[in-house]
């Protein structure tokens, strides 16, 4: 039985340990799948709370050195409502984008039990992660990071601790395009409280001194335009590789795609999960999209091509029964 080669793998590795799927750990349960789902990496940990941080102190400076003091009470309802609006829709979708799982497979599942399920075809190949023992699925990365393999790996974003897939990327565009919204917000709010303050006496503009309402806002402006500029970068490169249904990754391997492309508006209605409504820009909706189950890892063959059982024990037992390729 001959493997046709496959251009995507960088290496092939014979005979090591973890090609043996009698090496590997099996799956979890059903039962323990229900856990929430968080990375316990340091630096994303800080990243997320650096993050939070940062909208409580626009928020800070916003109400009560702008807001509060001012005398037009209609001004200071109206922006006040809409800023924090926007910035809980903010953090509601860094939540969800933080503790959604972003299309693991399963890990471990690279077993021989698992293997014979796939109903493999003579010559098919598939893909084994050596780093978390799991058949990988088209388009499916290993993050380092997370310790396992995600469909349609995006990128792993320390902002959210969190890696950008499958199933969360619809929380992640959402949370670029609210925390760029709460920045042009701030920008404008600052502009006019500095023309107000310059027309008005500075002790009646605020309620701090002088020199602190200038600091605070100079914070703010910096603050607010960093963000405006890094996360309308990171929507729009959200949105282009929706639309044209190529992940960060594949982008930058200049992969050529070997699936059927679903692009243009198309992409977004998959990505936020149906036609075009309200529920787009609701962090709390689910996004009710189909994912493949571990088992459509590979194609399931016609009757008559499957392998018989002393195929699969040849094909377990050969140097290159599966390839292997490091992320």
């Amino acid at each position: 039985m001959m493997l046709t080669p496959v251009h995507r793998f960088r290496d092939i590795e014979r005979k090591p340990e973890y090609l043996q799927p009698e090496k590997c750990v099996p799956p979890p349960s059903h039962a323990s799948l229900g856990t929430m789902w968080f990375i316990r990496d340091g630096c994303g940990i800080a990243c997320a709370v650096v993050t939070w941080m940062l909208v409580f102190y626009a928020d800070f400076v916003v109400l009560l050195v702008m807001l509060v003091p001012s005398r037009d009470y209609v001004y200071s309802v109206i922006n006040g409502t809409l800023f924090n609006t926007l910035a809980f829709l903010a953090l509601a979708s860094h939540f969800r984008a933080m503790l959604t799982d972003p299309g693991a497979v399963p890990k471990g599942n690279a077993t021989k039990e698992f293997i014979e399920s796939l109903q493999l075809k003579p010559g098919q190949v598939v893909y084994k992660c050596p780093k978390c023992c799991s058949i990988k699925p088209d388009r499916a990365h290993h993050c380092s990071v997370c310790k396992r393999c995600i469909r349609k790996m995006d990128h792993h974003c320390p902002w959210v601790n969190n890696c950008v897939g499958e199933n969360n990327q619809k929380y992640f565009v959402l949370f670029t395009m609210y925390i760029a919204l709460i920045s042009l917000h701030a920008l404008i709010m600052v502009g006019f409280h500095f023309l107000y303050c310059f027309e008005e006496d500075w002790t009646k503009c605020s309620s701090f001194s002088p020199p602190t309402t200038v600091i605070l806002l100079i914070l703010l402006c910096f603050e607010a335009l960093l963000f405006l500029i890094f996360t309308s970068v990171m929507f729009g490169t959200q949105v282009h590789s929706i639309c044209t249904d190529e992940t960060g990754i594949e982008r930058l391997k200049n992969q050529k795609p070997t699936w059927e492309r679903t692009s243009g508006w198309e992409g977004m209605k998959l990505a936020f999960g149906g036609a075009f409504s309200l529920g787009w820009f609701n962090p709390f909706s689910n996004m009710n999209c189909k994912s493949p189950a571990p088992a459509e890892a590979v194609a399931a063959a016609p009757a008559s091509a499957i392998m018989t059982q002393e195929e699969i024990e040849q094909f377990l037992a050969r140097d290159v029964a599966i390839q292997v390729f490091h992320e």
